[in-house]
């Protein structure tokens, strides 16, 4: 994804996408669905997450950059997971000790 949108940008700047394509429906429905996408994934990040600040700081990543940002969060939260972690483990919040 970082190549690819790294390859994407030194093609042609996101500000010079022409104002058709801006204005094409399926531009405006790929929109919709990616960030609906982004938001959904985000309500598991609200449950995950017990601090404000951490919650506004990963809806920012999130809307940003989209499943970078997503798939960081995922990665971290794989990479916490003990060996003989469970599937629970990864899914649901830390209890507080």
């Amino acid at each position: 994804m970082l190549a690819v949108t790294t390859w994407a940008s030194k093609q042609v700047p996101l500000w010079k996408i022409p104002y058709e394509t801006w204005t094409h429906p399926w531009w405006i429905a790929t929109l919709f669905d990616a960030y609906w996408g982004f938001l959904t994934f985000y309500c598991w990040v609200v449950y995950k997450e017990t601090s404000v600040l951490a919650r506004a700081l990963w809806l920012v990543a999130i809307l940003l950059l989209g499943n970078i940002a997503m798939a960081v969060y995922a990665l971290i939260q794989l990479f916490r997971v003990p060996a003989n972690g469970s599937i629970e483990t990864v899914l649901l919040r830390r209890k507080r000790a």
